[in-house]
This record gives structure tokens, C-alpha cells and sequence, in this order.
């Protein structure tokens, strides 16, 4: 055909059809090609992930990440359950679990805990209704848990190293935390007592079974006001935090603390309360065991029971044959105690003789009495209270070596009165203290006590292991011409105060900036105005009236006027000069920690702003620690680890240390 000529229309009709046929398998292949290609695809691909996603991918949970882990996500979907019945959750997906096939029990039972702890967490906390369904929830958290780890094709040292095992334990503390402070509040914990030192309750469907004897309360406290989980508290002014990572729920009880309560009188009426307690904070620990002796039995039972124990007491306990460790917080109700006790307040309305100050000494002990544990016992200075020792206290609790071995016994004191009254004062406390655990002197922790005393505490800690004899009776008689008569009647009150001999069972003191010859700054202008300012208890001036005035000499003669604690560390005070010279026990081995704020300049011209080191340094001394600091030196970091070193080496002199003890500040 030559090129001007037309096509036939047959054939351009031919072609256009042809065009068509061709786009409509075109479109065809379009619109079905991306299944046809995935098939020539890679069905997985791939992409990097931090180590931070992979540690929170393998490790994150419920609790952790507010959704269900990857190990219960996988269980679902094996189980074919991560749709339909597990869309939502809730119990529809609960019991389909529990009714699939084809799982082992570590799988189900792991899952199924962290499925009740998010129906527990999903169920509204302040609607009273709902309070037995939220109960429930956490008991079958803590029951799958429990199926978990004791009842499982594995026990838990076969385990040790999984991460799953980690989360179910977590689960199971979080859960008997909240199912035993849900109970307290309810006030289920006073149900009809079941005979001895068990209760019984009935809620939510179950019966629990309360077993107290594992831990036993401070003397003289019947009523627990408070029951707080340890891990809801955070603490400023703590460095560290102590714990111990186990199995079990980490609780603090709040009891009415005998010296600062608001309620407390002034001055309490007759019987007198002892002056001395036990820490009205303590820790428990808390377990819940689920009745059975096989896994089908566990999960069928309703009854539980709740035993509390004392973590200073019991580091592991036994559960189905398996010595497991317990968990413990050493620090929350230390912390929480210092954070409600309004010491700091309360020290300074003492010091100026103000209401709602405290006149007498009071023992505190930091947990319940161990007669196997050696006492370390601690004394504040000038207006201080037991917040002296926050952080030093909290180490050595949290010292796990020094924890197994000491006790921890803190004097709070009324620092207005002459230093000589509140040594007589402190030496009766802890006597009667000691007498009431210990009459006969014969456990371990009455013996080898450990004495730390920091400023004005210090010196009445070197009063402790010193030797009066007649040498205060002569400084204090040495201007005086007393009645012999009215002396001798006089006698029997002084002698404590004036004539005394080293505090039996002390074999080592620790004197932290002690001014143990005054300091100028008392006797200062400003001193002067201060001393002016203070006010001593009523019960001192009343109790040593009769004293005072027999010292006076000749009847109608001006009576000496009482110092108070301030004068007494004037460096010309007769009583501070006198004392400064009083012979240390032979038997005590004693050790100073001294501050000066700079350090530039001599030594022995240097001073902590407040003490001057010719004040505070002793002759004969073990050790002299001399650290760059203010007056409150027992709150540094260096003097924590030489107090901390110091009690390591006499547990290794003594041969109470272990084979090989950690040094004091390691890992």
C-alpha cells in the first residue's frame, strides 16, 4: 500500500480492538499484580534495633510499660487466641487461655498472672463496689505466679537466668503488695482471731490466713496505724536507698512514735512509758501461699495464707523445697520515720525550752532488739536530733556485712541541759533499756558495744568510757564550803552525775569533732546571747533544787546558778576543763574523725568553724581522721567510710568477720 493511502476500515477497527484487549490485561495485571508479586517477594524483613529497644522489647511488661509483654503477646497468638476472644481484654481472653491447648504450664501460667494483674489494674481503685472483683484480681496474679514458679515443669534455680522469671516474680510482689494493703484498709486483718498468733478473714471469695510469727512488733504496740508499700516512697535527702531483691511484698508499718507524737502530753502522766522503744517504723516482708500440693490443686484452692516476717530476721525463707531469697527494703522506714518525726522542729524547741520540746533522754532502737547483734550506739550533738545520723545510720543498714552484725541504737536527747545531767540521764536509759532485753548481761549485744558521738555527743561519749573518781566532786567543790551535813544528804542525787565509772560492755568509741576541751565560740558574745536564750527542762531545775542549794554553803546563801549545755562547752567552763582530763578505760579503743573547713594553714591551728582541732584531738587515739569540712562531718561521704572501716576492722580483730569481707564502699 503506498504511504497516502488509507487503511480499510476492517482493519483499523481490528487494531483499535486489539488495543483495547491489550489495556484490559494491563489493568487486569494491575489491579492483581501486587499479589502476584508479593509472591516473588521476601516474606520477613529486617531492620536494626538499638540495644535499648532490644532490652525493653525482651524486658518491658505491664508494670513496666503499661502493655503486656512480649513473652504473654507470643502466648496468645500460639495459642491462637490474639483475636476473637483476646481483641479485648478481660476474662472472656482469660478463660480462653486457661482453656487452650497445647501450652506448657511455664507459658499459660506466666501469661495468665500478667492477664489478672491487667484486669486488676483496669478495674477503677476508688469505687467501693468493685473493691472484692479488684481483690480477686490480685489474688489470681499472685496465685498464677505462684503456680509459676513452685509448680511448673521447672523450678525456679533452673530459671535463674530468665528474664520471664524476673517479671513473674515482679508480678507476684506487686500483687501481694496491693491484695495485702487493700486488705488493711479494709480492716480485714480484724476478723475473728483464729487461736493463737493467727487471723482468719473471709473477702472476695477467699479465706486468708494471717500468720504473725514470723515477725514480731515493737513493745508496747497493738495497733499498726498505717500499712505502706515501701516501693511507693521516694526519699530526698537519703544518698542511697537499701534493699534486698527477692520474692515477697516490701511493706513498712506506721505505729505512733512515743516521743513525737502530737497527742503525747508534755509531761506524761504516771505510769511513765519507758524511755526506750523499738523503731516505730518497721519493715515486713509479706508472702502469700496458695494451699496444694500439685499444680491442679493450687489453681483450684481458695485459700491462702499470709505469713509477715522480719527481713533482718529472715534472708531466705523455704517455699516447696526451694530456699528462696527475701525480698527487703532497709531504708524505707528509716526514711519514712525521719520524714514524719519533725526532729528538727522539735530539738530546737527543746534547746530554748519551749513547748512540746522533750526533757529526758529516749533510746530509739532502729529495729527490734537482736540479742545475737552487737549495739552500735550513737549520740547527737547541740541541738540535733536522730536526723544527725540519716545517712550514716543508712549505710550501715545498708552494709549487708555490718547489717548481719550490728544493731543500731540512737539516743534523742534534750541538748539544753548541762552536759553532766544528760550523761547521767543517757547512761540510765541505756541501762534500763539493757536490763529489760538483757538483765543478766550474757547475749552478744550487750557486750562490745561501739560508741558514736558527734559534737556535744561526742564528749559525752568520751564521759561513757571515762573515769570520774573524785576529781568532778573536787572541781565542783574546790570554790565551796557546803554544809557537811546537807552535802551528805545531797550526795546520793550527784554521785551519778559527778562520780561515775566506764559504761559497762563499751570496747570501742568513735568521736566525730567532739569539743572535748570547749571551744571559744561559746564563750563567745554570741555565745553568750545564745546561752542566754536557752531554757533548762522544769524537771532538771526541779529535780536538782535541793542539790543545788546544799552546794550553796551557809542556808540563805545565793544558790550557784545550773548551767546549761552551752556554758558547758565554753573552753573555760570548770566542769568542760575538769572532764577534758578524766582517764579513758584501758579496755576501749577509741578513734577520732576532726573537721577543718580549710585546708590550708598549720594543723594545729585549724578549726571546723565551730571546734578547733587542739579541742577535738585526743591523745592515744587508734586512728585520727582529719577530713575537709564544716561541723557536720558525720554527713560526709569520707567520714561514712572511715566509720564504716573502722566497724569492718573490728569485726576482723574481733574474728566475727567473714572469710572475705567486702571493703567498705565496693560493689
Amino acid at each position: 500500500m503506498s504511504p497516502g493511502r488509507r487503511r480499510p476500515a476492517p482493519l483499523r477497527r481490528g487494531a483499535v480492538a486489539c488495543a483495547r484487549g491489550l489495556l484490559a490485561a494491563a489493568a487486569v495485571l494491575l489491579l492483581g499484580g501486587c499479589a502476584v508479586l508479593r509472591e516473588f517477594g521476601p516474606s520477613v524483613e529486617v531492620r536494626q534495633m538499638s540495644a535499648g529497644e532490644y532490652i525493653a522489647l525482651k524486658r518491658g511488661d505491664l508494670l513496666t510499660q503499661g502493655t503486656l509483654s512480649a513473652a504473654t503477646r507470643e502466648t496468645l497468638q500460639v495459642a491462637g487466641l490474639d483475636e476473637g476472644p483476646c481483641a479485648q481484654p478481660g476474662p472472656a481472653c482469660i478463660q480462653a487461655l486457661a482453656d487452650a491447648e497445647g501450652l506448657t504450664a511455664e507459658r499459660r501460667q506466666s501469661a495468665l498472672s500478667e492477664l489478672w494483674l491487667q484486669r486488676a489494674t483496669l478495674l477503677p481503685a476508688g469505687d467501693r463496689a468493685m473493691d472484692d472483683a479488684r481483690l480477686d484480681a490480685w489474688l489470681e496474679t499472685a496465685r498464677h505466679a505462684y503456680a509459676y514458679l513452685f509448680f511448673s515443669e521447672r523450678p525456679p534455680d533452673a530459671r535463674a537466668f530468665e528474664d520471664r522469671q524476673t517479671q513473674v516474680r515482679d508480678w507476684y510482689n506487686h500483687a501481694v503488695q496491693q491484695a495485702v494493703t487493700q486488705l488493711f484498709d479494709a480492716r480485714a486483718h480484724e476478723a475473728a482471731a483464729a487461736g493463737g498468733d493467727a487471723l482468719e478473714a473471709r473477702r472476695a471469695g477467699w479465706t486468708l490466713r494471717v500468720d504473725l510469727r514470723g515477725v514480731r512488733m515493737p513493745e508496747g504496740v497493738d495497733t499498726v496505724r498505717e500499712l505502706l508499700p515501701a516501693s511507693s516512697l521516694s526519699f530526698q535527702g537519703l544518698r542511697s536507698v537499701y534493699r534486698r531483691d527477692g520474692f515477697g511484698a516490701e511493706l513498712v508499718a506506721v505505729m505512733d512514735d512515743p516521743v513525737t507524737a502530737p497527742a503525747a502530753a508534755p509531761a506524761p502522766a504516771p505510769p511513765r512509758a519507758p524511755d526506750w522503744s523499738e523503731m516505730p517504723f518497721p519493715a515486713l516482708t509479706v508472702l502469700l501461699r496458695f494451699e496444694g500440693d500439685d499444680l491442679d490443686a493450687v489453681l483450684r484452692t481458695r485459700r491462702t495464707r499470709m505469713s509477715v516476717h522480719d527481713p533482718y530476721v529472715d534472708a531466705e525463707v523455704d517455699l516447696r523445697g526451694q530456699r528462696v531469697p527475701l525480698a527487703a527494703n532497709f531504708t524505707a522506714g528509716y526514711g519514712l520515720w525521719l520524714a514524719r518525726s519533725g526532729f528538727s522542729r522539735q530539738s530546737l524547741r527543746t534547746l530554748f525550752g519551749r513547748e512540746h520540746g522533750i526533757a529526758r533522754p529516749h533510746l530509739y532502737m532502729m529495729q527490734p532488739y537482736d540479742p545475737d547483734r552487737r549495739i552500735v550506739l550513737m549520740l547527737h550533738g547541740l541541738a540535733s536530733s536522730p536526723e544527725a545520723w540519716v545517712n550514716l545510720a543508712n549505710e550501715i543498714l545498708g552494709d549487708e556485712t555490718l547489717r548481719q552484725r550490728f544493731q543500731i541504737w540512737q539516743v534523742y536527747y534534750p541538748t539544753n541541759a548541762p552536759i553532766a545531767l544528760n550523761h547521767a540521764a543517757i547512761r540510765r536509759t541505756v541501762s534500763d533499756a539493757l536490763d529489760r532485753v538483757d538483765p543478766f548481761r550474757l547475749m552478744p549485744a550487750s557486750r562490745d558495744i561501739v560508741l558514736i558521738g558527734h559534737s556535744m555527743g561526742g564528749v559525752i561519749s568520751r564521759l561513757m568510757v571515762s573515769s570520774a573518781g573524785d576529781r568532778l566532786w573536787d572541781a565542783v567543790l574546790a570554790e565551796r564550803e557546803p554544809d557537811p551535813d546537807r552535802l551528805a544528804r545531797a550526795r546520793p542525787r550527784l554521785q551519778p552525775v559527778l562520780g561515775f565509772a566506764p559504761f559497762p560492755g563499751v570496747e570501742r568509741a568513735i568521736f566525730i569533732a567532739a569539743p572535748h576541751r570547749g571551744t571559744a565560740v561559746a564563750g563567745s558574745r554570741a555565745g553568750r546571747f545564745l546561752s542566754r536564750l536557752v531554757r533548762l527542762p522544769i524537771t532538771v531545775l526541779e529535780g536538782f533544787g535541793d542539790a543545788l542549794q546544799a552546794l550553796a554553803g551557809e542556808p540563805g546563801a545565793d544558790e550557784p546558778r545550773l548551767p546549761n549545755s552551752i556554758d558547758n562547752l565554753d573552753a573555760n567552763d570548770p566542769f568542760v576543763r575538769a572532764a577534758a582530763d578524766l582517764p579513758i578505760s584501758p579496755s576501749v579503743r577509741y578513734h577520732s574523725i576532726v573537721a577543718r573547713a580549710s585546708a590550708a594553714g598549720a594543723l594545729e591551728d585549724s578549726d571546723d568553724g565551730l571546734v578547733p582541732y587542739r579541742s577535738a584531738h585526743l591523745p592515744g587515739a587508734v586512728s585520727e581522721r582529719v577530713i575537709v569540712s564544716g561541723h557536720s562531718v558525720q554527713r560526709s561521704a569520707e567520714a561514712i567510710l572511715e566509720i564504716r572501716r573502722i566497724l569492718h576492722e573490728d569485726l576482723r580483730e574481733s574474728g566475727d568477720a567473714p572469710a572475705r569481707a567486702p571493703l567498705p564502699g565496693s560493689p
